[in-house]
């Protein structure tokens, strides 16, 4: 058991390390990072300005290859019409063509010198053109991208693998972007690539970035700095880093978590033989004084049961691993991961076979070989097993190691149900049950998107509509507001544009003032702001007093205060609540439409929505989110690695149990001539059952006083990573020690009750 659960997080591990090992230049490949002062202290991103990528290429010579990548719509989905088809594609990156150079990508079909140099040119993968265009070749089709870009299909590409950071189904010129063109250092919003010379310092070539940066901009106006971060760090390594286009992203903490946690579990297996061992010693050194009578040395006696243990040992490796290939579909369903038995085949798979058998051998066969080695022939041939023996004191050590590791892990297990649960419940200052966002890109004008507001008005389900350029959950973008209009004093803000009836549809609190007017008259130059409690604060105001004060906010030089909101959880509960705006700035385009419905019949409802949809925006496929099933998203990873740590907690609890179920059964066997005369001197089986368990119990309590100030230790650094938390409290530690002994007692008790209902006569003519 111990085996097979430490392979099974091996191969987990094995494959979480195996990200972007296919790439022939990996070594050579970084990514840029930008770094700017936040609110909160230093945010780093992933997304850099696009005038990056080509002063670097111009500048510095040992920079071979750049290449900038922008997720269609920064981040959301693309609408694709195709073979006389709508889609919805999640993977579509306009890119500069040495993203090809860098990553190499196999091809199918095509010509794979120059696919994507011209404007208005696409590389679909395997898996999109045959979604979009069946079996034959597509290329020299067309796809058309929001009802807006047609583009043609240069070539096929083979897909890439599922451990890729680089997840593109559909790679287009970036030269098709508006972005191309005079490409400037304020919007950074690009993620980036360099392939530097083999030969090249990482550090130089961050000073040589910084040079053109200093050349660009004036010291007083640059709000941001680079550092590379090489591709073997991205998958891992890429935690609080923001603004990645990725979908595929690990934590080298949940490795190292894990790796621990294997590691646990192999020690347990490991105690539970050495414990096992030495309590047989009683029966073993009667062995062990013979073969030394006759001549055996202590080195051909460690050797003997150093073998012994390499035998067992092997056996259980070969029982682990078939156990852990059969359990990969249950841990793929509970843990939404996607390993794959083909790992157990790999070379890196042998050497680790051959490395664990030989340390499992080592320690768990450690302490019986130099332990009952040692009897000299008449020590062996009349040893006994006293209660307070080194075997026994070493023996019970290891129980209370057992445990203390068992209840550390209860604990932790507690912990993050507790703070997953507090995260499901918190109030987020809106509401997002029912409510629904339907995605309208492929709607442009002004008058299309009124008119699918109008005709979702009118639906007996919905009872409040909006359209908003983003909604909690969903980035938007990010401006500075300053105090006073002064270019000083300022603080970041994320901004949404929005219709007025968006306050309403999330129901937000209104503290002053009113909502975004309902229409805005053609030619009105002023900017309408509704900011939330936080950004009034920053400005120094009270919510009344901000209503109708100018505001410098990168919104045009007629911005004013309208109205404020209460704070609200805008994104995830690891971040503090920041400054938000609603505005009306015709900077950005609204892409989503709210609804608030009020219907139970869930299918009925969003059929009827998609019929509405369809008939309005023919041409669009239909995409929409619950907001609350979105909210979970920025929780997924968490969401994860509870699901890891609670099966791998009870796992591990369970091959302790294991151990102790087996030693209790031995001490039972040992005593049981004196179970036998107990009871015919008249003892209860509740007595004799009671008598059994107390010693196990008693270390039990031993456990709890080691584990308790480690576990709050540990929850404590665990929960800091959340701005908003619970406080690890006095009845979680009271409920685990409950289950510790509960555990204790079922294990133990079993044996200590067949023990006790054992015929007496039995037991003592067996003398």
């Amino acid at each position: 058991m111990g085996l097979a659960i430490s392979i099974l997080l091996f191969m987990f591990i094995v494959r979480e390390k195996s990200f972007d090992q296919m790439y022939a230049k990996k070594e050579n490949i970084y990514r840029v990072l930008l770094h700017r002062e936040g609110n909160h202290g230093e945010e780093t991103w992933a997304s850099v300005p696009a005038a990056l990528a080509p002063a670097v290429k111009q500048s510095i010579p040992e920079v071979e290859k750049t290449a900038r990548l922008l997720k269609h719509d920064f981040g959301g989905s693309a609408f694709i019409q195709a073979n006389e088809q709508d889609f919805v594609e999640t993977g579509l990156y306009w890119s500069d063509p040495e993203i090809l150079n860098i990553f190499e990508v196999d091809y199918v079909y095509g010509n794979p010198v120059s696919p994507i140099d011209r404007p208005n040119t696409t590389l679909l993968s395997k898996s999109a053109a045959t979604k979009y265009f069946g079996n034959r070749n597509p290329v020299g089709e067309t796809i058309i991208v929001d009802n807006d870009k047609t583009l043609e299909v240069t070539g096929v590409f083979e897909d890439l693998p599922e451990n890729s950071t680089f997840d593109a189904n559909v790679i287009a010129s970036f030269s098709t972007t508006n972005f191309s063109k005079n490409p400037s250092w304020g919007n950074a919003s690009f993620e980036t690539y360099f392939l530097l010379s083999p030969s090249t310092i990482p550090s130089d070539t961050e000073q040589k970035i910084q040079h053109i940066l200093d050349k660009e901009m004036a010291p007083e106006d640059q709000w941001y700095s680079f550092t590379l971060q090489p591709l073997a760090k991205i998958h891992l390594y890429s935690a609080g880093i923001t603004d990645s286009y990725s979908s595929r992203n690990g934590s080298i903490t949940e490795i190292r978590n894990l790796s621990l946690l294997a590691l646990i579990i192999m020690l347990t297996a490991c105690i539970n033989y050495m414990n096992l061992t030495t309590a047989r010693s009683q029966k073993r050194t009667k062995d062990v004084g013979i073969n030394k009578t006759l001549g055996a040395s202590r080195k051909a006696l460690i050797l003997r049961f150093y073998i012994e243990t390499g035998f067992i040992t092997f056996v259980a490796i070969l029982l682990g691993t078939i156990l852990s290939i059969l359990v990969i579909p249950v841990f793929n369903n509970i843990t939404g991961q996607n390993l794959n038995f083909n790992i157990i085949f790999s070379f890196q798979f042998f050497m680790a076979f051959i490395a664990i058998w030989i340390l499992t051998t080592l320690v768990a066969g450690s302490y019986p070989a130099l332990y009952l080695s040692r009897f000299t022939p008449r020590k062996a041939m009349y040893s006994s097993s006293s209660k307070g023996s080194i075997a026994s004191v070493i023996r019970q050590g290891l129980v209370v190691t057992q445990f203390s590791v068992s209840i550390i892990l209860i604990i932790s297990v507690l912990v993050i149900h507790n703070q997953m649960e507090f995260i499901r419940n918190k109030n987020l200052g809106y509401n997002p049950e029912n409510v629904i966002a339907i995605s309208t890109m492929a709607a442009h004008s002004g008058g299309n998107k009124n008119t699918i507001m109008n005709n979702f008005k009118v639906l007996p389900e919905v009872s409040e509509v909006s359209m908003a350029q983003g909604f909690p959950g969903v980035d938007v973008s990010g401006r500075s507001l300053y105090k006073d209009n002064a270019t000083n004093g300022s603080t970041n803000i994320k901004t949404n544009k929005a219709e007025a009836s968006t306050t309403e549809v999330l129901k937000l609190q209104m503290l002053a003032g009113q909502t975004l007017p309902a229409v805005k008259a053609e030619g009105d130059s002023l900017t309408d702001v509704v900011l939330n409690r936080q950004a009034v604060e920053f400005l120094g105001f009270t919510p009344e007093e901000a209503i109708g004060e100018k505001v410098n906010m990168q919104l045009g030089n007629n911005a004013y205060i309208r109205g404020v909101v209460e704070d609200f959880n805008f994104s995830s509960l690891h971040e503090p609540i920041g400054a938000y705006a609603f505005h009306n700035y015709n900077s950005e385009y609204e892409k989503f439409l709210l609804l608030r419905f009020n219907s139970s019949d869930i299918p009925a409802t969003l059929e009827k929505f998609e019929k509405v949809f369809k008939e309005t925006v023919p041409d669009s496929a239909f995409e929409y989110t619950f907001l609350d099933k979105n909210l979970e998203k920025l929780y997924a990873s968490e969401q994860q690695t509870a699901r890891i740590a609670m099966l791998f907690s009870i796992l591990a609890i369970f091959v302790a149990c294991l151990g102790l179920f087996g030693l209790a059964a031995f001490t039972a066997e040992q005593r049981t001539k004196e179970i036998g005369i107990r009871k015919v001197l008249g003892a209860s089986v509740v007595g004799i059952t009671r008598l059994l368990s107390a010693d196990f119990i008693k270390l039990v309590f031993i456990a709890l006083l080691i584990a308790f100030p480690l576990a709050y230790w540990i929850s404590e650094r665990w929960l800091e990573e959340f701005a908003y938390r619970i406080q690890v409290n006095w009845q979680t530690f009271i409920v685990a020690g409950v289950l510790a002994l509960l555990i204790t007692f079922a294990t133990v008790s079993f044996q200590a009750i067949r023990a006790a209902i054992a015929n007496p006569v039995k037991s003592l003519r067996t003398e």
